[in-house]
């Protein structure tokens, strides 16, 4: 197993940490992948926190909870949540090309006036 560690600035407007040292943060994760370069290691995690963010968002929309009593429904339930999603994925690439909403999370894009 290998760790990668990484030094970065944190974006502008990022809340500091306790733990990062004169302003950088130091960013670490594991690998038990054999050989390959650095770099397309770390498009691979980076890739996968994606896939992480979208989890969240739909549990956010609604895959949470199974409201309802029979299996067949609350398939129906997932579908919806499913379709919602997708439909916030294209607003925010379609309405919001370059704005910063583009990235924000179903929480937060209710927030917007």
């Amino acid at each position: 197993m290998r760790l990668i560690a990484r030094r970065e600035r944190p974006h502008p407007g990022a809340q500091l940490r306790i733990t990062d040292h004169e302003g950088w943060r130091i960013t670490v994760f594991a690998t038990n992948t054999r050989g390959g370069r650095l770099a397309d290691l770390k498009v691979r995690h980076r890739l996968r926190a994606r896939a992480e963010d979208r989890i969240r968002g739909l549990k956010d929309t609604g895959m949470m909870n199974l409201p309802l009593q029979a299996f067949a429904k609350n398939q129906v339930w997932l579908e919806l949540v499913q379709l919602a999603a997708v439909l916030l994925t294209w607003i925010q690439l379609l309405a919001w090309p370059e704005s910063p909403a583009r990235t924000w999370e179903p929480k937060r894009l209710r927030l917007l006036p």
